[in-house]
């Protein structure tokens, strides 16, 4: 039960190493402990999907280039513009103040709206947004779309405005960076997974989150040897 405790009520999250030392268990049953609370933190399908106002936003996950060793593949020529980062799109429901998070192959249209149809029902869906092309290009398949124009210094307008997401984002790379410093891609869905949980339920106290994790356990089966597949301890 400490494990489930740890998981869900610290803010910046708390590290394999950490629990691994805390409670004197290896550092991969840690590792597989924690996976498998953030396999139980994923939000279940929607029973409906939601209406009304949601924020939507996107951003990159991943180092710094500047701190790599020059001969780190990646540091190899690219095309001007592009990133070997990763891509990830957050959607944040005005109303219920829910995230739901999700990892993209890109941020271009045909990335972007599969991931909010996911949540949001379009002819409810007034989506607010900032100026991204992508958005422009998706705007039809809404009730309604308002943007906010970073470039021109405008960041508000009314309720019409990115905060949330930007807020949420914050906290998520803080938490990677501080606490986890690496997360591998084949992964980082269920790390989000973890943040939509604790951005959606921090009003709620640590055993009613606890016994939303519990409640969610049932029928999801993460086994260790599939997990590590492609990971190098």
């Amino acid at each position: 039960m400490w494990r489930s405790s740890a998981a869900n009520a610290s803010k910046n999250s708390i590290s394999a190493w950490e629990i691994s030392r805390k409670y004197e268990v290896t550092n991969e049953t840690a590792w597989h402990m924690l996976h498998r609370i953030r396999e139980a933190m994923q939000f279940e399908p929607l029973a409906a999907l939601f209406g009304g106002a949601v924020q939507v936003d996107e951003s990159w996950i991943g180092g710094d280039p500047k701190n790599r060793h020059r001969n780190d593949p990646r540091e190899q020529p690219r095309a001007y513009g592009t990133t070997d980062k990763q891509p990830v799109v957050s959607l944040v429901h005005y109303e219920t103040r829910s995230a739901h998070t999700r990892v993209v192959a890109d941020v271009t249209a045909k990335s972007l709206l599969p991931a909010i149809r996911e949540v949001m029902d379009p002819e409810r869906t007034h989506l607010h947004t900032d100026s991204a092309r992508a958005y422009r290009q998706i705007a039809a398949e809404f009730a309604a779309h308002e943007f906010v124009n970073h470039s021109a210094g405008e960041y508000a307008r009314g309720n019409v405005l990115t905060n949330l997401n930007e807020g949420y984002f914050s906290q998520l790379k803080r938490s990677l960076d501080g606490t986890h410093h690496h997360v591998s891609v084949e992964h980082l869905q269920r790390y989000l997974n973890q943040f939509d949980f604790l951005y959606t339920h921090c009003k709620r106290t640590d055993s009613e989150r606890m016994r939303l994790v519990i409640g969610n356990v049932g029928g999801r089966r993460l086994t260790y040897k599939p997990l590590i597949a492609e990971v190098d301890f």
